[in-house]
């Protein structure tokens, strides 16, 4: 049992200093059967998770369908099951930048595939995740100290404004994240990861630091030399991957600790998505 959800479009969502919490993609539920054609449209930010939204498609689609065919929800694109823990914003980067819009993906209520997806049954395993993700980059950029520091009302409110889309509320909390001592020039190391299409390996992820020993700043350009040096071409070879942070393809030479501060989804992290140039 299915149904389908589509995609489409991406813009700025917040004004003023909009680190941490930038850009939303706007989708649709259509059904795939063509007996039953409901259609649901639902605006989800970039840096939510599908999964956030679970309880919002199921009612909308018990409608169609018998409560009893419904267990736990999981979403696909075109066979590959989407990992829920990935932000939406990545998923569609990963899977459907060069798609036609809307992106339409697959709402499955049964079948549940465990050897591909974590399971989720509420929104406390959401919760989990995201401070898991938060504190882990806190440890990455600041040895912990920031985190450490906070309250548990202060770790909620980082969620809540997550989960109810309000920046004002996330980023009173994150902003404390995003501060480093002037004279060290950035983090201690920048909390990323690199995500292909290409490999079984979910994600690249090792310790990278924003200022060299010499002092000189580290580029997305010289990240990817070290880490994935396939995805920048030698001199006169045609382009095979674009290189992609919150749907744009951000200059090799933007400095690093820059993208950490703007381009970090919630969670902290710095997302990359490197994906094959298109062919046609």
């Amino acid at each position: 049992m299915c149904r389908r959800l589509a995609a489409s479009g991406v813009f700025r969502r917040f004004s003023g200093d909009s680190r941490g919490m930038t850009a939303s993609t706007v989708a649709g539920l259509l059904s795939s059967e063509p007996t039953a054609k409901p259609r649901q449209e639902l605006l989800l930010p970039r840096v939510s998770y599908l999964t956030l939204v679970t309880d919002k498609v199921k009612k909308h689609f018990l409608k169609v369908i018998k409560a009893d065919d419904v267990e736990e929800m999981w979403f696909e694109y075109e066979g590959t099951p989407l990992k829920w823990h990935y932000p939406i914003g990545v998923l569609f980067d990963l899977h459907a930048t060069n798609t036609v819009l809307p992106w339409s993906i697959t709402v499955h209520f049964k079948t549940f595939p465990d050897g591909d997806l974590l399971h989720c049954q509420s929104n406390s395993v959401i919760e989990a995740h995201f401070m898991s993700s938060i504190k882990e980059a806190d440890a990455l950029k600041h040895k912990s100290q920031v985190v450490n520091d906070m309250q548990k009302k202060d770790h909620k409110q980082l969620w809540m404004g997550l989960q109810n889309d309000k920046f004002d509320q996330f980023w009173a909390m994150n902003r404390k994240l995003m501060e480093y001592p002037t004279e060290e020039g950035g983090f201690r190391y920048i909390p990323f990861r690199i995500y292909q299409t290409m490999s079984d390996r979910p994600f690249i992820q090792k310790l990278f630091r924003p200022v060299s020993p010499e002092g000189n700043v580290h580029t997305l350009g010289n990240l990817l030399k070290e880490m994935y040096p396939s995805a920048i071409p030698n001199d006169g070879e045609p382009k095979r991957f674009q290189v992609v942070i919150h749907g744009i393809e951000p200059l090799l030479e933007t400095p690093l600790q820059w993208l950490s501060e703007h381009l970090s989804h919630p969670d902290n992290f710095l997302h990359i998505c490197v994906i094959p140039v298109p062919t046609d």
